[in-house]
């Protein structure tokens, strides 16, 4: 499972727009947009989303689920939980 706001980071760490993500991945750039202005967890099919994931992992993204140790090397960013003061 991937978050919208997961994936808007992956997309910048990665340094692609969303018009150079869709072309990667083979999903229309409408799909992208539709995923990134989502809520929470991303929703869409299988094969759309088997998609996005390849696409960044070939871009050299390592997606980390919630609680997951990193198994890779280099730089990178994790959200750690928030207080609520400041969530908002």
């Amino acid at each position: 499972m991937i978050t919208a706001a997961q994936l808007r980071a992956a997309r910048a760490l990665a340094g692609l727009d969303q018009r150079r993500l869709a072309e990667l991945s083979g999903l229309s750039l409408p799909t992208i947009q539709r995923m990134e202005a989502s809520d929470g967890v991303i929703r869409g099919n299988v094969d759309s989303l088997t998609k996005l994931v390849r696409a960044l992992d070939e871009a050299g993204i390592e997606l980390i689920d919630e609680g997951a140790a990193s198994q890779g090397v280099g730089r990178g960013v994790r959200l750690r939980r928030r207080p609520a003061s400041v969530a908002g």
